[in-house]
């Protein structure tokens, strides 16, 4: 893919054509009289500039800025934040803007008494985040933005009340800055059983899907505890052009819908192909370096508020395990130690089982950037395909542990489906694949061509949701899709019991 450049490819009437064409939400209404096929290999190919406005035109003062900051980025494969805070021109149109942030606040690491708060600075900064707690105002930080840590800066927050909402405020160098005005830490209750916990999950949003402010509310409305987010999210094919990699970061934090989404609920994010080189692209791809490849994982663990990223500096990857209520959460990483027939690499798949088996939680949300499994096309980059040993090798640790309440989720096949995966021993496991947040549907139809093993299949923009309820003897999780309109597309309610192996 070329890089972008100000005055190239498609008019935005094109843009709003081919999105109506494509049914895309509100710009479907804007170009309802389209009559054109869908163009799928030009929309991924929109410029930045393009996409800042896709959904809603901004001011003409941000566009300025985010253009001045472009240029910056998109000049030089290893540009920098650092060289948009040295840049007297860029920093000017930020100015005018009212820009007193490049990103964020946005939350992660949620935990019992608190979550983290990460936020992207115009220059190196000391960065303070001040909470509403206990009739009071307690204080967190400062925190250094550098130009080593790409001008982020990650405040811990924690000592607070559980099950409680707590408003936050984010002061730069000591002076306040403009943030979304509900923005606030939300923590989950001390008795796990006291109210039922959501937690909302999709992919493949790419950069199309992050300024539909109608998705982003109503994942918003529904106040989920956290937001799991598995790849194919804001980069798109960037390679090692560590500079287009930050600066599709960047346009994803000037999108309005997203800053209000993430500035009260906590996210995790994984990548997949797109925002890690190219598409079904893995290890260190043909004709890059491993140079190229830990630059690619140093701006995306820049980018987001987790307490840590696989390996760390020693070992890469962006694996995690971590706790939301009463759902142990494990992500995986596809995509950097994958080998020929293996998905994960040795030193992930031994990590992995040994989270699987130190798992206490009444649920286990599994996640994989890709299939578990794929009915609707036989795709070879799924575990199915790909990497079956590896599957079988997870599967029986599972059923052979009677490790309780798993949950498989995944993505990157284009649409959102569901589907069981039988077993010998009559039990069945079920995956959920909400890769809807783009509401891309070009590609597989929704359903398979056997529906046997299906649960639900659906084409445009939607996202999935667990909610967990504790309190019963046999706890209970229901699954939804939800549109971006708010209505439930598919609901099914499924007890511990059903998801837990047989013995023997």
């Amino acid at each position: 893919m070329s890089a972008d450049r100000s005055g190239t490819g498609p008019s935005r009437r094109d843009v709003l054509r081919w999105a109506g064409a494509a049914g895309w939400g509100c710009l479907a209404g804007r170009a309802a009289a389209a009559t054109e096929k869908p163009k799928p290999n030009k929309l991924p190919g929109l410029d930045n500039l393009q996409m800042l406005g896709l959904w809603e035109e901004p001011p003409a003062a941000v566009r300025r800025a985010y253009e001045a900051c472009h240029r910056i980025l998109s000049a030089g494969r290893r540009a920098t934040f650092a060289d948009v805070a040295g840049d007297a021109d860029a920093q000017r149109a930020l100015d005018e803007a009212g820009l007193r942030l490049l990103g964020g606040p946005m939350l992660g690491g949620l935990r019992p008494d608190g979550a983290s708060v990460w936020v992207r600075t115009r220059r190196p900064a000391r960065v303070e985040v001040r909470v509403t707690a206990g009739g009071g105002t307690k204080a967190f930080g400062p925190v250094e933005s550098t130009p080593e840590t790409d001008l982020s800066a990650v405040v811990v927050v924690d000592g607070l009340e559980p099950g409680a909402r707590h408003p936050y405020r984010v002061l730069v160098d000591g002076t306040e800055v403009p943030i979304p005005p509900h923005a606030a830490i939300a923590t989950l209750p001390a008795a796990p059983a006291a109210s039922p916990v959501r937690i909302a999950f999709g992919t493949c949003a790419h950069r199309f899907g992050l300024g539909n402010r109608a998705l982003l509310d109503a994942i918003r409305a529904r106040r989920p505890a956290a937001a799991l987010l598995c790849g194919d999210i804001a980069v798109q094919d960037r390679n090692n052009h560590l500079g287009l990699h930050r600066a599709d970061y960047l346009l994803r934090d000037f999108q309005p819908p997203w800053r209000d989404l993430v500035a009260e609920v906590p996210v995790y994010a994984t990548w997949d192909d797109h925002d890690y080189f190219d598409n079904d692209q893995w290890g260190i791809p043909a004709g890059f370096t491993a140079e190229d490849r830990a630059g690619v994982w140093t701006v995306f663990r820049r980018s987001w508020a987790h307490p840590s990223f696989g390996f760390g500096d020693n070992g890469g990857g962006v694996f995690q395990r971590t706790r939301i209520g009463p759902c142990d959460v494990i992500l995986t990483d596809g995509r950097h130690f994958r080998e020929k027939g293996s998905l994960l690499g040795a030193e992930q798949m031994a990590w992995l089982e040994r989270q699987l088996k130190d798992c206490t939680g009444p649920f286990v949300i599994l996640e994989s950037s890709t299939m578990w499994s794929d009915y609707v096309s036989n795709g070879k980059d799924s575990w199915g395909v790909y990497d079956p040993e590896g599957r079988e090798r997870i599967f029986r640790l599972i059923e052979t542990h009677r490790i309780p309440g798993v949950l498989l989720i995944s993505g990157d096949r284009h649409g959102a489906r569901g589907f069981r995966i039988p077993r010998p021993s009559g039990f069945a496991f079920h995956e959920f694949e909400p890769a809807s947040l783009g509401g891309i549907d070009w590609g597989p139809p929704a359903m398979a061509p056997d529906r046997t093993q299906q649960l639900f299949g659906h084409l445009g923009y939607a996202f999935g949701e667990f909610e967990f309820n504790v309190a019963a003897a046999d706890p209970t999780v229901t699954f939804r899709l939800v549109a971006q309109d708010g209505s439930i597309v598919h609901e099914m309610t499924l007890p511990r019991s059903r998801l837990t192996p047989p013995a023997g």
